[in-house]
């Protein structure tokens, strides 16, 4: 099978590989860049555990094919912290216990982000509307709706 070359920046780092015309996002990202943080949950753009951002917009990585993202930027949850300290809405997430297995929880907080860069003081309906593409097994949404709406307040209150 062919080959393309894909130069992409992923969170922040300009990087030059080959992928192959079928090969996912998803895949370059875990397997190739050791980025794990984006899930491989159902494989049909269904969970939302695989969410990450592209040119600031949430996307499935694993229905996202890899030459698509030629010349964009992706962020995943690993570019969110800046060094050794996490972004606000990732410290909320720990602060409100919105964190239980964790599996959906870098999907939950790129959607989350987009979210409050899109409209920094959603109500707690456009946040459940925000984020009903991502599935949550665990914490029955309170919690990371909670999460959400602290930021949205911080920000309101800054």
């Amino acid at each position: 099978m062919t080959e393309t070359n894909v130069t992409l920046t992923v969170n922040g780092k300009r990087s030059s590989l080959r992928v192959r015309p079928n090969e996912l996002l998803l895949n370059v990202l875990r397997d190739r860049m050791f980025l794990t943080g984006a899930k491989y949950g159902c494989g049909i753009g269904e969970c939302g555990a695989c969410t990450v951002l592209v040119d600031g917009r949430p996307a499935l990585a694993c229905l996202t094919l890899a030459v698509a993202v030629d010349g964009k930027e992706v962020v995943t949850i690993e570019g969110l912290a800046r060094g050794d300290e996490l972004d606000p809405l990732q410290e909320a997430f720990l602060d409100h216990g919105a964190v239980q297995c964790g599996f959906c929880t870098p999907g939950m907080i790129m959607t989350a982000r987009s979210l409050l860069d899109e409209n920094p003081s959603p109500s707690e309906e456009e946040i459940r509307e925000y984020i009903r593409g991502n599935i949550c097994r665990c914490t029955g949404y309170t919690s990371i709706v909670s999460a959400i709406l602290s930021c949205a307040k911080e920000k309101e209150e800054a």
